[in-house]
């Protein structure tokens, strides 16, 4: 069996993206890795190169500027990654640049890779979410964060990334069918030093809307403001090993009040019925799950 692992990434280090531990992450499991690098501002491409092993693939692209709707941009790149990926890979395994996986899952992700290797019913492997929010000892646990997707597929031309790249479908724009497996990406997006994190804000939306939006609805600030967040819950695991620099080193003071929870009652309502029961009400899923 052969996995690919297939990444794109630009400006990483003017944003702080954790891109080295995403790669690193699963490359234990990868025969290969590709990483489509945009013509960055910064030493984004020295960084990459620095990774010491030779499954890494990189190629470098021009991210069109002009695009800025809807993250399309997110999701040419992807595929410009993809479409590098060997023809005789298995399985092509996605993980964006603020996304890394924990030691204790690779086991797992290689079994269920191997247990559905010949069954081609199944298209791709679902994931479940971690995001962390304003602290690496904060998850965010309100109901508009997704919980699940897919970030395993079967290597075959017709699978696509989908709108802004956070997941798949055929070109035929068809759901994939998927099978949920015992794994979790730890997802770091929302974990920056403040100032940092006000001129990713500032910038990255650029790709979803045009000037006059993104006048109305990014405040221009020297720090971003993580205290309005509607609800947090405490973090209680342990982080990646290759995390465990960055979580060392956050220098940035946010503290929360855990029973502050800025949601409606309706939504307070659905929320517990996702904790209790596990049935999130209304949930959006880009997949069908097997």
């Amino acid at each position: 069996m052969k996995i690919a692992g297939f990444s794109f990434v630009r400006n990483a280090i003017q944003y702080d993206y954790p891109i080295v531990e995403a790669i690193t992450s699963i490359l234990p499991i990868c025969d290969e890795f590709v990483v489509a690098v945009g013509q960055s501002d910064d030493n984004t491409l020295e960084l990459i190169r620095s990774i010491q092993s030779d499954k890494i693939k990189i190629i470098e692209t021009i991210w069109d500027d002009h695009l800025r709707k809807g993250g399309q941009v997110l999701a040419i790149e992807t595929d410009k990654a993809l479409a590098a990926v060997s023809p005789d890979a298995d399985w092509a395994f996605y993980i964006q640049g603020d996304e890394v996986v924990h030691e204790r899952y690779l086991d797992n992700i290689h079994k269920a890779a191997q247990q559905y290797k010949d069954n081609p019913e199944v298209e791709g492997l679902l994931f479940n979410y971690l995001h962390f929010y304003g602290s690496y000892q904060y998850i965010a646990d309100s109901l508009k964060w997704y919980r699940r997707e897919i970030r395993m597929i079967r290597k075959k031309a017709e699978v696509v990334s989908y709108k802004d790249a956070q997941g798949f479908r055929t070109k035929d724009n068809q759901k994939l069918r998927v099978k949920l497996i015992d794994a979790y990406i730890y997802h770091y997006g929302w974990v920056k030093e403040p100032q940092k994190q006000q001129k990713k804000q500032e910038t990255f939306h650029q790709y979803w809307h045009d000037d006059a939006t993104l006048e109305k609805m990014v405040i221009k600030a020297e720090e971003f403001d993580y205290s309005g967040i509607d609800s947090l819950a405490l973090f209680d695991g342990t982080h990646p090993a290759v995390m465990q620099i960055r979580v060392e080193n956050e220098n940035w003071p946010f503290d929360h009040n855990l029973s502050h929870k800025k949601l409606s009652f309706k939504e307070k309502i659905r929320l517990q019925i996702d904790q209790t029961f596990g049935w999130r009400i209304g949930e959006y899923k880009n997949y069908k799950l097997l």
